[in-house]
């Protein structure tokens, strides 16, 4: 397995991943057709029932009023995109070929929930003028670490040998070509079989470092490390591999669907590397989660990328307005659209600091990213709060920045 390098596509796959033409065309545009392009959008989690639904083993109609109830709920907070949480732990919020139905769904991995979920949001938002991103995560199987409480069929059961314990949660092995190989297979299902406007990953590759913990991954790296000048590098450029790989077959599908990933916010801290930020945060992408997030924009591999930056104005470990000119820096001259990943659930809550008990500190980082035209949106984590909206501080976006809707950027 030799590394990715910089040379170009295929002239198919080259013209393929140039074709970022947005799905949004047919959005509706409403009262916002003169007015600039911005993504507005909201994260719809499943991962054990965090949003939606609320609970397992709801009957099919609950779970559809719900989740209709939260696509109208982005429609009058004047969003224009829902990003829907549709593989939380591989399994599947529709009938995939590849694995389970989600245990989220009915309580019991593999049921069928008598509906097709990941469907019904795709249609109900294209009705709304809402895009639909459909949100994967590549390698997390469960958030635990006993393989016998998986259905016996499950991918995980069948290929033991694929399968890391790490942090009290199980994982796929990034290393294996065989594992690269199926959780693309898993997630383009969903691609091809409906009309998504994006494909969308968070922030989890490698997983976040457990203290005292190692990611046993030593005989994926005895097999397939050689030729890298260590264990980071190889780890980096798995990522790498899935990444492009991914971006290439989504375009080569030959529809208009883009492919977009929410990273932890801090790339590199400065005194680690001179190109990253002035910043001095615990967790970095590159060296943590291997996951190189500004080598990806710069060589035009995503359509969209939304850093997470989830702190406030004046933090002084990981400051706002740091991170996003930050980002916007990194973006300039790629095409790659940048969106801000906003803490909505930080707003009102009373372990958070200071600033975040004032209503109006998500307003000042609109405000704020006006003065950055290469930011092209916010999207909020997540629908719950965007309904229940604890201390005003969604009402108070929408009221200062969000007088009309409008369609995302192209």
């Amino acid at each position: 397995m030799g590394r990715i390098t910089r040379r170009s596509l295929t002239v198919a796959a080259a013209g393929a991943l140039a074709a970022t033409v947005t799905a949004g065309d047919a959005l509706a545009e409403g009262r916002g057709g003169g007015h600039r392009p911005e993504f507005r959008g909201m994260w719809l989690a499943t991962v054990a029932n965090r949003d939606w639904p609320s609970r397992p083993g709801l009957t099919a109609d609950q779970q559809r009023a719900e989740l209709l109830d939260f696509l109208d709920t982005a429609v009058r907070r004047r969003l224009n995109a829902v990003v829907f949480q549709v593989r939380p732990t591989a399994d599947a919020l529709w009938p995939s070929p590849y694995e389970p139905w989600a245990e989220c769904l009915t309580g019991v991995q593999g049921r069928d929930p008598g509906w097709d979920p990941l469907g019904t949001a795709v249609r109900e938002a294209h009705r709304r003028g809402l895009e639909l991103h459909a949100w994967f995560n590549p390698y997390r199987i469960a958030g635990h670490t006993d393989p016998s409480r998986l259905i016996p069929t499950h991918p995980a059961r069948v290929h033991p040998e694929w399968v890391v314990p790490y942090g009290g949660k199980l994982y796929y092995d990034p290393g294996l070509p065989e594992v690269r190989r199926f959780v693309q297979d898993a997630m383009l299902d969903a691609v091809a079989r409906y009309d998504i406007d994006a494909v969308h990953w968070d922030d989890y590759f490698y997983p976040y470092p457990v203290a005292g913990q190692v990611f046993d991954d030593d005989a994926t790296y005895e097999r397939y490390g050689a030729g890298f000048p260590d264990r980071a590098a190889w780890r980096r450029n798995n990522i790498d591999r899935l990444v492009y790989e991914t971006a290439v077959r989504v375009k080569l599908l030959g529809r208009r669907v883009r492919f977009g990933i929410s990273p932890f916010g801090v790339w590199r801290n400065q005194a680690t590397d001179p190109l990253g930020s002035a910043t001095t945060a615990g967790v970095q992408t590159y060296d943590d989660l291997y996951a190189d997030t500004r080598a990806w924009v710069r060589r035009g591999w995503l359509d969209y990328i939304v850093p997470q930056v989830y702190w406030n104005i004046g933090f002084a470990a990981a400051d706002y307005a740091v991170l996003v000119p930050w980002w916007s820096e990194a973006v300039r001259g790629t095409g790659v659209n940048l969106y801000i990943g906003e803490a909505l659930y930080k707003a009102g809550d009373p372990a958070q600091p200071a600033p975040w008990q004032d209503p109006a500190e998500l307003s000042r980082h609109l405000t704020f990213d006006r003065g950055f035209p290469r930011v092209r949106g916010n999207v909020y984590f997540s629908a719950k709060e965007v309904a229940a909206d604890h201390n005003g501080a969604m009402a108070r976006v929408v009221a200062d920045h969000y007088p009309y809707r409008v369609r995302p950027p192209r």
